[in-house]
């Protein structure tokens, strides 16, 4: 089939033509980088955490009353949670996890004053830290009960160990071996590393050193209480209610803030990832449907204005199946000029997303993913009109004469 005849009727009809090629043009930019922002978006909600979050709770309680003693307090609350069926393991801890709040340090190889330091996101927990949080621990150990320090009140020392990710030991001495080795905090103070822990993400979702995580063996000051308890599977949320109530039972002298599964926090901290991705889908899905209307209503338009030259064609020997395919080819000829465009166009919006907003640079894949997306979408969109000028009888072309 010769191109020159229906180029010859694109423009004739030149508006409704321009029209829907910016329509489909934009379509593809958007598209493309809307289903790349969606993909980083799911990436980041769907990072492995390093951790049991499925199966871990937080507790926090306030002490007031004038006997309250907040050693004891920690001391008799941890045997009693870690002595609960179904409890695997419990600690003392003074962040949460990918919640938005929490403590960070610096960190060197150095004691001297001006040497380059590491940030780091840390937490004080006790001997079952790593156990309550479900941490896999890569190499050496975890930390003994003798190892752990207590202070009335806020201190700047130093604890004698500490057990770092993988990634915190990578950025401290790179490739070498760091199990065993000093690390000096901003003060100058040492701590031997005794354990590695393959991964886990920090406090901050957004921020670039999540998973530079650092534990020291300290329990935290009072008169707040926090802990981190680590349930069987499928015991959490019964335990949930057991540990609350068990607490606010056992000492009058201080309150329960609150009792929350790990969940709470995650879901909070990736709130506006969640949104931004339903957002997108909604906003893609409404200008995919409008592109296709578009489609749709610029063929049948078409076949409406051609009833008598579609009926003089079938007239002189053509087949319906030579119809179907003038108003395919025609609309490929549409979407390729499209998309044409549109490449261009999403390139370009990606270029200032990643400029303003520091977002990561579009990928080909996406825009090449949305080409053949808008082509099939063309062909299917203009399907039905082009059966309809298909079914357009030859006797047609005289009805008029």
């Amino acid at each position: 089939m010769e191109l020159r005849p229906i180029l010859s009727a694109m423009l004739r009809n030149k508006t409704g033509v321009i029209l829907v090629g910016l329509q489909i043009a934009l379509t593809l930019a958007v598209l493309a980088n809307a289903a790349f922002i969606i993909v980083q978006r799911a990436e980041k909600i769907g990072r492995e955490p390093g951790m049991d979050s499925a199966n871990t709770f937080f507790v926090q309680s306030y002490g007031f009353g004038q006997g309250y003693n907040q050693r004891e307090t920690v001391r008799r609350d941890l045997d009693m949670i870690r002595a609960m069926p179904g409890v695997i393991a419990a600690s003392t801890i003074n962040g949460i996890p990918l919640s938005g709040g929490g403590s960070a340090s610096n960190y060197g190889i150095s004691s001297v004053k001006d040497s380059q330091k590491i940030n780091g996101n840390y937490y004080e927990v006790d001997e079952q830290g790593l156990a309550a949080l479900g941490v896999k621990l890569a190499e050496g150990r975890g930390f003994t009960e003798a190892e752990i320090q207590y202070s009335e009140k806020p201190t700047s020392d130093f604890a004698p160990s500490v057990i770092v990710t993988r990634d915190m030991a990578k950025e401290l001495y790179g490739d070498q071996p760091a199990l065993g080795k000093n690390i000096y905090d901003g003060l100058g103070q040492s701590a031997v590393i005794v354990g590695i822990v393959d991964n886990m993400l920090g406090a901050w979702v957004d921020w670039d050193k999540l998973t530079q995580v650092v534990f020291h063996p300290r329990i935290h000051e009072g008169p707040t209480a926090r802990y981190v308890v680590r349930a069987e599977p499928g015991r959490r949320d019964q335990l949930i209610a057991e540990v609350e109530r068990k607490l606010a039972e056992a000492d009058v002298s201080r309150a329960i803030t609150w009792v929350r599964p790990h969940s709470y926090y995650t879901e909070k901290s990736y709130k506006a990832d969640s949104r931004m991705i339903i957002f997108l889908c909604v906003m893609a899905g409404m200008i995919f449907i409008v592109t296709a209307l578009g489609i749709v209503g610029l063929a049948s338009f078409h076949v409406n204005v051609r009833t008598k030259q579609i009926g003089t064609r079938r007239a002189v020997g053509a087949r319906r199946i030579d119809i179907i395919r003038y108003f395919m080819l025609e609309n490929w000829l549409l979407t390729t000029g499209g998309v044409a465009a549109g490449a261009v166009m999403a390139f370009a919006l990606g270029h200032w997303l990643s400029t303003a907003y520091a977002l990561p640079r579009l990928q080909p894949v996406y825009v090449l993913a949305g080409i053949v997306t808008l082509w099939i979408l063309g062909q299917l969109a203009v399907f039905v009109p082009a059966r309809r000028a298909a079914a357009i009888p030859p006797a047609i072309a005289t009805r008029t004469v």
